[in-house]
C-alpha cells in the first residue's frame, strides 16, 4: 500500500505547517517563538498542526547561526585496573563532539580518584577555575558534589548529571538508571535464583559509603523489595570492603563465608562483580549465585561460565553522549531538557549477552 501523505516521507517544515493552516511562514514563526501579534484563534490552529505533525525545529541549522564557542568541562572518575567501569563514558561524549563538529566546541575531560574525596574537590576547584560554559558530572561524593553544585549555580554554570542526581542541588539534567528502582530489579533477579530460606549477602566496595550516593541508593532499592514483595525471607547479611585490592576482597569474603554457611546468593552493589566471582571460583563454591552491574570484560566471562547469573547494564555512553547533547542545545537554543530521563534497565545473561556487546 502507498501512504500518499507527502509529509509522512519527510520532515515536517515550517512552510508546510504554514500551508496546512492557511497563513504566511512569518506567523507560524512568531507562534512557534511566541513573539509579536497572533489571533488567538489562528495560534490555536497552528499549535494544533503542530503537534499533529510531530513538529520539531532543526536544531542544528538554528544553533549554526549563532556562531558561539562553547566550553565543557566533565568531571568523571579515572579509569583503571581496579575500576574499569569508567572507561566508556570518554566514548559517549566524543560521540556527541563529533555530532556537533560543525559548532566551536571543546572539552575537557577531568577525572578523579573514586576513592579520595580530597582529590575530587581538587578537581573541582580546577573546573571552577577555568570557568567552562557547562559542566557534566558524575556526584559520587555525595556531600562534595553538593558544594560543587552550589558554587557552579553562583557562578551561573549549568550542570547535568550522569551515573545518579542529587535532589539538593538545582541541576539542569538527569540520564541514567534510576538507582533505587534498578536496586528492586537486582532484588527481583536475586530473589528469583535464591532458595526461599537461604541467606543473601549485599556488598559494597567504597572507603566511606555514607557518601556514595548510587551505592546506597541501590542499597536501599534492594533491601526495599524484599521488604515488600520478595519471597525469600533469608538473612540479608551487608558486608562493606573499604579497600578495593583483591586481597583485602578476598579476606573480608573468606571470613563472611566461614561466619555464615547459608549463603545462597550475592549481591554486589558496583561493577566489580568479578571479584565475587573470582573467589567462589578459587574456593570451588558452586552452589551461589551472583548478581552485578556492568558488561566489563572480566564480568562478561564470568556470566558466560555460569557464576555470575545477572548483570544490569547501565549504558554508560548513552548517558554521557545525551548529557553533553542536552548541555549544547540549552546554552545553544535556550531548550531546556526534561529534569530526569530514565533509561531502560538491561537485564543481560550469558544466553543474551552477545547482543550488547
Amino acid at each position: 500500500m502507498i501512504n500518499s501523505d507527502p509529509m509522512s516521507e519527510t520532515k515536517t517544515r515550517i512552510k508546510d505547517i504554514a500551508a496546512l493552516a492557511s497563513v504566511s511562514v512569518g506567523t507560524v514563526d512568531r507562534v512557534l517563538h511566541n513573539r509579536g501579534e497572533v489571533a488567538q484563534k489562528t495560534r490555536e490552529k497552528v499549535l494544533k498542526i503542530v503537534k499533529e505533525t510531530e513538529y520539531s525545529p532543526n536544531v542544528m541549522a538554528q544553533a549554526l547561526k549563532l556562531k558561539k564557542k562553547f566550553s565543557f568541562a566533565s568531571l568523571l572518575p579515572e579509569s583503571n585496573e581496579n575500576n574499569p567501569f569508567w572507561i566508556k563514558h570518554p566514548a559517549g561524549m566524543q560521540k556527541a563532539i563529533r555530532e556537533l563538529e560543525p559548532f566551536p566546541i571543546s572539552l575537557h575531560h577531568i577525572t578523579f580518584d573514586i576513592f579520595s574525596e580530597a582529590d575530587f574537590q581538587a578537581k573541582t576547584k580546577k573546573i571552577l577555575s577555568d570557568k567552562p560554559d557547562g559542566v557534566l558530572l558524575a556526584p559520587i561524593f555525595k556531600a562534595e558534589s553538593i558544594l560543587f553544585c552550589r558554587k557552579l549555580k553562583e557562578a551561573n554554570i549549568p550542570f547535568v548529571f550522569v551515573d545518579g542526581f542529587i535532589d539538593e542541588t538545582d541541576f539542569l539534567s538527569y540520564t541514567g538508571e534510576n538507582i533505587f528502582q534498578s536496586g528492586r530489579v537486582a532484588g527481583q533477579l536475586t530473589d528469583i535464583v535464591t532458595p526461599e530460606k537461604g541467606d543473601i549477602l549485599l556488598v559494597n566496595i567504597a572507603r566511606n559509603l555514607q557518601n556514595i550516593h548510587h551505592l546506597n541508593s541501590r542499597t536501599q532499592g534492594f533491601l526495599n523489595y524484599f521488604e515488600t514483595s520478595g519471597r525469600n525471607s533469608g538473612k540479608k547479611i551487608m558486608l562493606n570492603i573499604s579497600d578495593p585490592s583483591l586481597s583485602s576482597v578476598f579476606k573480608s569474603l573468606e571470613k563472611t563465608f566461614s561466619k555464615h554457611n547459608n549463603i545462597c546468593s550475592v549481591f554486589m552493589t558496583g561493577s566489580k562483580s568479578h571479584l565475587i566471582a573470582s573467589y567462589l571460583h578459587g574456593k570451588k563454591i558452586r552452589n551461589v549465585n551472583v548478581v552485578g552491574y556492568d558488561l566489563l570484560d572480566m564480568n562478561v566471562a564470568f556470566l558466560k561460565s555460569g557464576i555470575i547469573k545477572f548483570l544490569i547494564g547501565q549504558k554508560p555512553e548513552e548517558q554521557t553522549f545525551r548529557g553533553i547533547k542536552k548541555l549544547f542545545e540549552y546554552l545553544s537554543l535556550n531548550k531546556t531538557p526534561g529534569k530526569i530521563e530514565y533509561l531502560p534497565v538491561d537485564i543481560v545473561t550469558s544466553e543474551n549477552v552477545d547482543f550488547f556487546l
